[in-house]
C-alpha cells in the first residue's frame, strides 16, 4: 500500500510497501515528478543480527546458523559457509562430493527461478490495470494467484520438484548434508535412477509447459533475432511465448535499466577446477568480461542504520553493529560496491560471464531491464537441467563423497556461490577456535543498495528512475515490474 491517499502529481513522494509476493520487508520511497519516477530510496525494514549471532561461536556452528538466514535459499547460505570453511582448512572435496553439492544447490536455484515466474512475476499482469488488454483475460486465466491454470501446475511441479530434496540432502529446507569436506549424504546407484526420474519430470514440464521447446535447442538461440524468429514461428501456448508477447505489447524491454556492470562469482564448482558458470564482471559499456578482483570489494554504511566508523571497508575487516538513530540512514542494508562502483548480479551477470550469446545480444541491445532479467532466468533453466543430468550421471557410488574436516585455531576463510539471486559471499575470521568476525554480502545486498558515501545509487535505485506513474496508482505497477524482475531476497539482505 502507499502512504499517499490521491492520486500522485507532480513534485510528489510515494511510499510503496510492504511488497506482497516478495521474501522479507521491502519498501520503496519514489519521488514523482511528471508521472515519473525522479529518484527512489530502496528501505530494508528489518534487522535479524546473524553476523552478530555468529560471533563466538566456533566454526563449524555457522553450518547449522546461517541457513535459518532464509527459507528458500537455505542452501546457497550452506554452500558458501561450508566453501568459507573449507578455505580456512584448506580442503577440497572429493569428485561426488562436489557433484552432489552441485545438484542440491541447482535444485534449489531451479526451484527459486520457477517459483518467481509463477508466483512473483507473472501474477502482476492479471490486476486489473491491464483489464483493457487484449490479453488479460488469459493472463487472468493462467497467473491468477492462487487459482491460476499455470500456477496451480507450477505450484505442483515445484512440490515434487523439490523431493530431490529428500535423497540429495536429508531434508530441506536447512539441510545439514553440505559440508566443507563435501556432502553427507551419498548416492547409490537405486537413487541415481530415481533422482533421474525426477531430472525427466521436471524437463518435461520446462519443455512442454514453461518453453516450448527441447532446453537444448532453445539454449542453442545465439541472438535476440533468433529469438524472436524462434518466438514468431512457435505456437502460441508456452509460457515463455506469452512473456514474450508481454514485452512486445508493453515495450518491458525499456524499463529498469540497471548500471551496466554484472558480477558472478561463478557457480556450480567443477572437480578439475574452474565453474560450469565462469567468475567475473561484465561491463556493458565495452562488451567485455574482467576479472574478478575480489580485493576491491566494499560494504559502505553511509546510509545504513549501522555504524560506519570511517572509511567503506572489505569484508574481512568489516563490522555490523546497529545504529537505528542515525542520521541520513534509511535501510538497514549496506551499500556493497566492486572497485567503488556499481554492479547487478543475478541469472543475467551470470549468463553474461559465461558467455551465452543470446543474453549478450540481447543486454548489449536493451541493457539491463524487466525484460532481460527474465529472459536470462528461463535461459537459466533451461542450460542447468542438463548441467544436472551430466552431474548425477557423473556420481559413482563405490567412491568417497565427504572427506574429514579439520579446522584451525586460527585464519580466515572466503566462501563464494551463486544463490538463484545472484553473488553470494562469506568472510570468516577465527582466532583461538572461535568465529571473532563473519560478514555475510547477500545477492540482494548488492542490488537494493542505498546510496554510498559518494552519493551513487544502487542498482534498483538507478532501475527505478524513468519508471512511469498512472494517475490514480497507489502501487505503480511498473515500479512492482521492475522490483520484482530482480527478485528481491530481503531476508537475506538484512541477515
Amino acid at each position: 500500500m502507499s502512504s499517499a491517499a490521491d492520486a500522485p502529481s507532480a513534485g510528489t513522494r510515494l511510499i510503496v510497501g510492504p511488497f506482497n509476493r516478495v521474501e522479507g520487508d521491502l519498501e520503496v520511497r519514489l519521488h514523482i515528478e511528471g508521472q515519473r519516477v525522479a529518484s527512489a530510496e530502496v528501505t530494508a525494514t528489518m534487522y535479524r543480527g546473524f553476523e552478530q549471532i555468529l560471533q563466538g561461536k566456533v566454526p563449524q556452528d555457522a553450518l547449522v546458523l546461517v541457513p535459518r538466514i532464509c527459507g528458500i535459499c537455505s542452501v546457497s547460505q550452506s554452500v558458501a559457509a561450508a566453501r568459507a570453511l573449507a578455505d580456512l582448512g584448506g580442503l577440497h572435496m572429493p569428485d561426488n562430493g562436489q557433484h552432489a553439492t552441485n545438484l542440491i544447490l541447482a535444485t534449489e536455484n531451479l526451484a527459486d527461478h520457477l517459483t518467481h515466474f509463477y508466483l512473483f512475476f507473472m501474477p502482476d499482469f492479471a490486476r486489473p490495470v491491464y483489464a483493457a488488454q487484449p490479453w488479460h483475460a488469459q493472463a487472468l486465466q493462467r497467473y491468477c494467484p492462487m487459482n491460476g491454470e499455470q500456477v496451480r501446475q507450477a505450484t505442483a511441479v515445484r512440490q515434487r520438484w523439490l523431493t530431490l530434496m529428500g535423497a540429495l540432502g536429508g531434508k530441506w529446507p536447512h539441510t545439514l548434508a553440505v559440508e566443507p569436506g563435501g556432502c553427507t549424504r551419498p548416492i547409490d546407484a537405486a537413487q541415481r535412477v530415481r533422482l533421474a526420474a525426477k531430472l525427466r519430470e521436471f524437463r518435461a514440464f520446462l519443455q512442454r509447459q514453461m518453453i516450448g521447446a527441447e532446453l537444448e535447442a532453445f539454449a542453442a538461440l545465439d541472438s535476440e533475432a533468433a529469438l524472436w524468429r524462434w518466438h514468431a514461428n512457435t505456437a502460441p501456448g508456452s509460457d515463455l511465448h506469452f512473456f514474450l508477447s508481454l514485452v512486445q505489447s508493453l515495450s518491458l524491454q525499456r524499463l529498469g535499466p540497471g548500471p551496466g556492470r554484472y558480477l558472478s562469482y561463478g557457480a556450480y564448482a567443477q572437480s578439475g577446477g574452474g565453474a560450469a558458470l565462469m567468475r567475473g564482471l561484465w561491463r556493458a559499456s565495452t562488451q567485455q568480461c574482467e576479472p574478478l578482483d575480489l580485493g576491491a570489494i566494499s560494504e559502505d554504511a553511509s546510509r545504513a542504520w549501522l555504524a560506519q566508523g570511517g572509511a567503506a571497508l572489505h569484508p574481512l575487516q568489516g563490522h555490523t553493529q546497529p545504529e537505528p538513530d542515525k542520521p541520513g540512514a534509511y535501510t538497514w542494508n549496506k551499500a556493497p560496491r566492486l572497485g567503488g562502483e556499481v554492479v547487478e548480479t543475478g541469472a543475467i551477470a551470470r549468463q553474461l560471464v559465461s558467455g551465452h550469446a543470446l543474453m549478450r545480444d540481447v543486454v548489449a541491445r536493451h541493457g539491463g531491464s524487466v525484460y532481460t532479467r527474465v529472459l536470462a532466468r528461463v535461459l537459466e533453466l533451461a542450460r542447468v537441467l542438463p548441467l544436472m543430468e551430466q552431474w548425477l550421471q557423473a556420481i559413482r557410488p563405490n567412491q568417497p563423497f565427504c572427506v574429514p574436516t579439520t579446522l584451525p585455531e586460527e585464519g580466515c576463510g572466503v566462501g563464494l556461490s551463486e544463490a538463484a539471486r545472484g553473488a553470494l559471499g562469506h568472510w570468516l575470521v577465527v582466532r583461538g577456535g572461535r568465529i571473532a568476525s563473519y560478514q555475510i554480502v547477500a545477492p540482494t545486498s548488492w542490488n537494493f543498495s542505498p546510496r554510498d558515501a559518494q552519493g551513487q545509487c544502487g542498482a534498483l535505485e538507478q532501475a527505478l528512475v524513468g519508471a512511469p506513474v498512472l494517475a490514480g496508482e497507489r502501487s505503480p505497477v511498473a515500479v512492482e515490474h521492475i522490483v520484482r524482475s530482480f527478485d528481491p531476497c530481503m531476508v537475506c539482505t538484512v541477515h
